[in-house]
């Protein structure tokens, strides 16, 4: 965890909520954008975000430090968007995705960017026809390691497996 989140969250327990916003603003777009990526959908990524940030306030004192404050918060965010989807939404695809988030997964290696529109084109549907085709939870844990840059360890803390 992060010295400054750690003082943060000690400051919020002591009573200090504007420490609290804090938190929010430092995490609030990238648990968001996450979440988003999950439910394919922004209006219900905007809620179960905002959801997920009423529940870390409610049980900050509950938080141990054993992780990364942002991992604590997304496992959070994680767990309301798996309920959110299985209440509200058999399936979505993610065509509709991307359709409602203007999210693209995208490629992080620059040598292996095409050069031709068309290329980027294929290459786009043959991912998200990949994706697509995976569950929920490994969806989920593509997410957390290519989009968010979290470790093995992070991602199996947060949809509680093993690493490996």
């Amino acid at each position: 965890m992060s010295g400054n989140d750690n003082q943060l969250i000690q400051e919020c327990l002591n009573g200090n909520t504007e420490a609290f916003g804090q938190l929010v603003q430092k995490y609030q777009e990238r648990i968001y954008q996450s979440v988003a990526r999950l439910l394919g959908n922004r209006t219900d990524a905007s809620d179960v975000t905002q959801e997920a940030f009423v529940q870390a306030y409610e049980k900050l004192s509950s938080f141990r430090g054993e992780s990364a404050f942002y991992s604590w918060l997304f496992r959070i965010a994680w767990n309301n968007a798996m309920t959110w989807r299985r209440k509200r939404r058999p399936a979505n695809s993610l065509e509709s995705m991307r359709e409602s988030t203007g999210v693209e997964p995208t490629d992080r290696n620059p040598v292996s960017a095409p050069e031709h529109p068309l290329e980027v084109s294929e290459r786009q549907a043959m991912v998200r026809r990949a994706l697509d085709s995976l569950t929920e939870e490994y969806r989920a844990v593509l997410v957390l390691k290519e989009m968010e840059d979290l470790s093995y360890e992070e991602i199996a803390g947060i949809v509680n497996c093993p690493v490996g």
